[in-house]
């Protein structure tokens, strides 16, 4: 993966749990939601600031999944959360976006094209509201290869159940 996208995912400043775990090809967090993971050609990267963090290699590109418990953050509007998901990119270009829902929930979507440490980028943040956590999704590409991994992180983001309940652990 290139500097910049770990360098964006790094900025994210999102907190793991060591209490997560993988079964059978999806996620379950400690915070209350599970994801499917991609298919084909994406790997875990442990050690990262984020619940889940993914990268791929060829072509080059990262996503990970996280979520803040909180009041604060879970107070703020669904616009400036989505836009601080992409702090640290230069030279920005809303694409596109807007709010949506997502597993009953709602949801806001920005897709952003800038640069980072120089390097042209594209960027999908998606960020979920539940009703204790906020539930952030984010996906880093090079320019030239964007497009390539929309699709993995569409059903990445769409594969989301928030199930607060849910506990591992305790909290």
């Amino acid at each position: 993966m290139m500097k910049p996208m770990g360098a964006l995912l790094v900025a994210v400043l999102l907190t793991g749990c060591s209490a997560s775990r993988i079964e059978n090809g999806v996620f379950y967090s400690p915070k209350g939601y599970r994801v499917n993971l991609p298919r084909q050609g994406w790997a875990v990267k442990p050690g990262g600031a984020a619940e889940l963090e993914l990268q791929r290699q060829d072509p080059a590109g990262g996503m990970l999944a996280d979520a803040t418990c909180d009041d604060k953050t879970a107070g703020r509007p669904l616009t400036v959360l989505t836009r601080h998901l992409t702090f640290g990119l230069e030279d920005r270009v809303l694409e596109g976006g807007g709010p949506l829902t997502l597993a009953g929930r709602p949801a806001q979507r920005a897709v952003v094209r800038g640069s980072l440490d120089g390097a042209p980028v594209g960027v999908e943040a998606v960020v979920i509201k539940g009703e204790r956590c906020v539930y952030d999704f984010l996906y880093v590409a090079p320019a030239a290869a964007f497009e390539t991994g929309r699709g993995d992180f569409q059903v990445f983001v769409e594969s989301f159940a928030g199930v607060e309940s849910f506990s591992v652990g305790g909290r």
